[in-house]
């Protein structure tokens, strides 16, 4: 059998959790109102998605962390998402963890699962002296308006011209990297930029699907790149 390495990008919010904890939090702990018209000015493009976070952490006030952990802690994750880490892990596959969310929820979600050593890219949250919660961008990069954190760059960052980039998501942060890997498992709304835009993808509902789909393709003798994925990515290393 050909051993084919494939590296793995999959999303948070939404794809790993049941519900998308970045938008209930400022739902529950903020003015439901208001986080629901700036998620839609950044769905629509009318600011970008750093904008977005920090017009989003105004609307919390005086948050209180223990309230917030209590919900955290009763937060779900998919249950076919643990069998996948170990079906990753018997496979030697990359597994790397991509989100447009803030670190704190997630790095509390990821303990509570026994999960906090997969590799996490993502927003930062930090409080001012009043409690304010400020966003922090390490990965931002300016050319990309839709992610705060620029996952589109470590997708490239760490995929290879040997190996196979797999993105698995569901939602508008997984629009801008699922262009640039060779196979895209989609739900939700990045199925449907999927099919607006003629791009190949798998349909998933779980991670039990993408077992499946991912064996098939590694029983596969010939496996190709997809070309689309191929010319985005070379634009971007002629630009570099």
């Amino acid at each position: 059998m050909i051993e084919r390495q494939f590296k793995i990008f999959v999303d948070f919010d939404g794809t790993i959790t049941k519900e998308d904890i970045g938008e209930l939090m400022f739902l529950k702990f903020g003015d439901a109102q208001k986080a629901k018209e700036i998620v839609n000015d950044w769905i629509n493009e009318k600011i970008n998605a750093r904008q977005s976070w920090q017009m989003l952490c105004n609307t919390i006030k005086n948050l209180d962390l223990q309230k917030f952990d209590e919900f955290l802690l009763n937060s779900e994750i998919d249950p076919s998402f643990k069998h996948f880490i170990n079906y990753c892990k018997e496979n030697n596959y990359e597994l790397r963890i991509l989100s447009d969310g803030l670190d704190y929820y997630i790095n509390k979600i990821l303990e509570k699962e026994d999960l906090s050593y997969i590799q996490v890219y993502c927003n930062k949250l930090t409080f001012d002296n009043n409690g304010n919660l400020i966003p922090v961008f390490p990965y931002t990069d300016e050319e990309c308006t839709r992610c705060a954190n620029c996952k589109r760059n470590h997708v490239l960052n760490y995929s290879g011209d040997d190996e196979f980039s797999i993105y698995i998501g569901d939602g508008y942060s997984d629009v801008c990297p699922a262009q640039y890997c060779d196979f895209i498992f989609a739900k939700k709304s990045l199925l449907k930029y999927c099919e607006i835009n003629r791009i190949t993808y798998f349909p998933y509902s779980d991670f039990n699907d993408v077992i499946k789909r991912l064996e098939e393709l590694k029983q596969r003798k010939r496996l190709k790149k997809r070309y689309q994925a191929e010319l985005k990515r070379r634009e971007i290393y002629i630009q570099g």
